[in-house]
């Protein structure tokens, strides 16, 4: 059993994606033309904005869009503690300061009631993440950033598809990133990202920015200095293929996430995932909360089984010795830390089988009918 098997999925969509690769070596552009240009116009309709640009990395997404609005040496950007550390780290590689706001206990998105009060003078920006696949309390987030004049990056990279009040993830700030690393819902077969938005102006300066600030009608006029970040020709190929499948996919993940919250929400050490309403969540990850200390012990356990989970995150970002020179100390989000101590993913992905979904359940229900064992 594998916690994602991609060749699985490649298997059922193999000759599409042969088929797309080989248009590209035929073609031999490899960098830029017709199949990014597609997915881009495909991925902005799939989000209901105006612009999308294909950069190399979601990572890439979040620099570039930060870059974009002019953040500098010396802003501050509020965001979650609870993510991987890419949020953050495109904030510190800008000379500008991170700042955390603890996170809801229920979803685990940052939570708009500890945004506010962090906000200062040098606040430029607020980078919600919507973690696991389920969108962040954007309506009350939107309106903090109105009233303080803030811009909203969404980091959407875990949430491709889902919805808030009917709008997509990305669609709802000045600018939403994605990642395509290869583990995402729609995944390349290598690093890729995109940046969504509906400002015009903010769209220009990212296509300047990815392409080394050249000019749109000679590439050797550098306008403004920018870097290399763009999506090559063959994962956009890939992409345009699974692009077509991702709701199909989205709804599998959707009722696999249903049949383990119905099996496993009556076990009194628990908590399944809580679905906020107006949202629709896409499960990039099933995560379950294990209370009473006995997370570390069901993980040992299930492994020994063969069944593979794992953990995002055991560590906030607060708490990262990369971090240490901002001063934060334990305690300062507990939420945050009380999540990385409890968290614990299960295997979910379209093509899971039923007897392995029916393996790893049984097993988590045997670890806890026979606790005082373990």
């Amino acid at each position: 059993m594998k916690f994602l098997d991609l060749n699985a999925q490649y298997k059922t969509i193999k000759i599409e994606i042969d088929i797309a690769i080989k248009r590209v070596l035929d073609k031999g552009i490899f960098i830029g033309g017709k199949e990014v240009e597609y997915f881009e116009k495909e991925i902005a309709d799939f989000c209901n904005v105006k612009y999308a640009i294909g950069v190399n990395s979601g990572t890439d997404a979040l620099f570039l869009s930060l870059k974009a609005i002019g953040i500098k040496s010396g802003d501050e950007i509020i965001t979650t503690p609870f993510t991987f550390i890419a949020t953050a780290e495109v904030i510190a590689n800008l000379g500008a300061k991170p700042i955390f706001a603890d996170i809801n206990s229920k979803t685990f998105n940052i939570d708009p009631k500890n945004i506010e009060k962090k906000i200062t003078k040098k606040t430029k920006a607020i980078v919600p993440v919507h973690i696991f696949g389920q969108i962040a309390d954007m309506a009350k987030i939107m309106k903090i950033a109105k009233k303080y004049k803030l811009f909203v990056i969404e980091d959407a990279a875990q949430a491709i598809g889902a919805k808030y009040k009917n709008k997509k993830a990305g669609a709802i700030g000045n600018l939403g990133c994605f990642s395509f690393f290869p583990s995402k819902n729609l995944g390349a077969y290598g690093d890729g990202g995109m940046i969504v938005t509906n400002n015009k102006k903010l769209s220009n300066k990212i296509r300047l920015l990815k392409n080394h600030g050249s000019s749109p009608t000679d590439k050797y006029k550098n306008l403004i200095l920018g870097t290399n970040s763009r999506l090559d020709t063959i994962q956009a190929a890939i992409l345009r293929v699974k692009l077509k499948h991702l709701s199909k996919w989205s709804k599998k993940r959707r009722k696999k996430a249903n049949y383990y919250t119905r099996q496993l929400k009556n076990i009194e050490n628990i908590i399944t995932p809580s679905i906020i309403k107006d949202n629709s969540h896409i499960f990039h990850q099933y995560t379950i909360r294990i209370k009473e200390g006995k997370r570390d012990k069901l993980r040992s356990y299930l492994e020994k089984q063969g069944i593979p989970i794992m953990i995002y995150y055991s560590l906030p970002l607060h708490l990262q010795p990369a971090f240490k020179y901002l001063g934060y100390k334990k305690s300062d989000f507990p939420e945050a830390e009380k999540a990385s101590k409890e968290v614990l993913s299960l295997p979910l992905y379209p093509e899971l089988k039923r007897k392995d979904h029916d393996f790893i359940i049984k097993n988590i229900k045997d670890f806890f009918k026979n606790g005082k064992k373990h």
